[in-house]
């Protein structure tokens, strides 16, 4: 009898740990990627890095060929108007003009001498006529060879700063090839790329403010001075020119910067990657992070339509907000996660 009351109490005690209940297995520790909402993006700023460049560039080169004997300058050189910078070989040139004018002078010689037989009336005016035409056509040919022989002295346009040399001496340039770059530094500008997403936006922007990586803590105002009609068929994006008025000395060419355009005040949505929204009941969500505790929670947010493979949120959310972007499609309410 006591063996059966044992049997029975083993079994009652196995058939109560089958009945209780499991322990919830705990949830995967997920490294999620996030993007902090910040006081620039809810302004409606936008940011794009640029170089210092001379608003006005000249691209000399000679207007023959030639073999280049002589280059007075080099890069970082400042240059005055007239200055000659560089000089090819001028033999050729020289005998060509010395040949034109021996021709033009021959012509002369003969014009002058048919001129007193037509007024001793020897010969007839259309044979004077012809004589006129061959020395004003020598004499075209003689200015033209006098021309080409000055054309052997490459000199600056303009007052400026020479900023590239693409030719040496002894190198055989062609007729337009670009031998010396000038720059005019006294009007400077930010040369930027923007994205096509943000053509518009650029184009409609209240101000800009132009920084120096080399020059911490000053800004310089700007304008908008020109923006390409067309994207660079290798980037995709539109070269913007941004006018700097009030440049000084310490905006140097070639210097990196940073362009911030003033978006209009109906444009200063947020923008977040797709990746970051998931829909839920047919309201789009996104997965916000505290950071103390480092867990999720689900924020719903109001969203004002798609610009290439980013969303406007027009609200929603608050500055400082750690939000999910990579990874938001399997996580849950309260799990916690690994931040990169």
């Amino acid at each position: 009898m006591k063996t059966q009351h044992l049997l029975a109490a083993g079994l009652a005690a196995l058939l109560l740990a089958g009945c209780a209940k499991k322990e919830a297995p705990e949830q995967p520790l997920r490294t999620v990627r996030v993007m902090k909402v910040d006081g620039a993006a809810a302004s409606g700023s936008l940011t794009f890095p640029g170089e210092v460049r001379a608003r006005y560039e000249s691209r000399l080169g000679f207007r023959l060929g030639g073999k280049l004997i002589e280059r007075r300058v080099d890069v970082g050189a400042a240059v005055k108007r007239g200055q000659v910078l560089a000089r090819l070989d001028a033999q050729d040139a020289a005998l060509n003009a010395a040949q034109a004018e021996a021709a033009r002078a021959l012509a002369e010689a003969e014009a002058k001498r048919y001129r007193d037989l037509r007024a001793k009336n020897f010969v007839s005016q259309a044979v004077l006529d012809a004589k006129e035409t061959a020395l004003k056509t020598a004499a075209a040919q003689a200015g033209v060879a006098k021309n080409q022989a000055a054309y052997t002295t490459l000199v600056a346009d303009r007052d400026g700063v020479v900023t590239a040399v693409e030719a040496e001496a002894g190198q055989v340039v062609a007729a337009g090839q670009i031998v010396v770059r000038v720059a005019e530094g006294k009007e400077k500008e930010i040369l930027i790329a923007v994205p096509e997403s943000d053509v518009e936006r650029v184009r409609a922007a209240e101000g800009f403010e132009v920084s120096l990586n080399s020059v911490p803590g000053r800004n310089w105002a700007g304008r908008l001075r020109e923006l390409s009609p067309s994207a660079d068929p290798a980037t995709r994006t539109f070269t913007a020119r941004i006018g700097v008025s009030e440049a000084d000395e310490s905006v140097r060419l070639g210097m990196s910067a940073r362009v911030a355009a003033k978006v209009s005040l109906h444009d200063t949505a947020l923008r977040l990657p797709l990746s970051a929204f998931f829909t839920r009941n047919e309201q789009a969500n996104v997965w916000v992070v505290d950071p103390a505790t480092q867990t999720v929670s689900l924020r719903k947010v109001d969203t004002d339509g798609v610009i290439g493979n980013e969303m406007r949120v027009k609200g929603g959310l608050e500055s400082g907000m750690l939000v999910v972007t990579a990874g938001a499609s399997l996580l849950e309410p309260g799990q916690k996660v690994r931040l990169p």
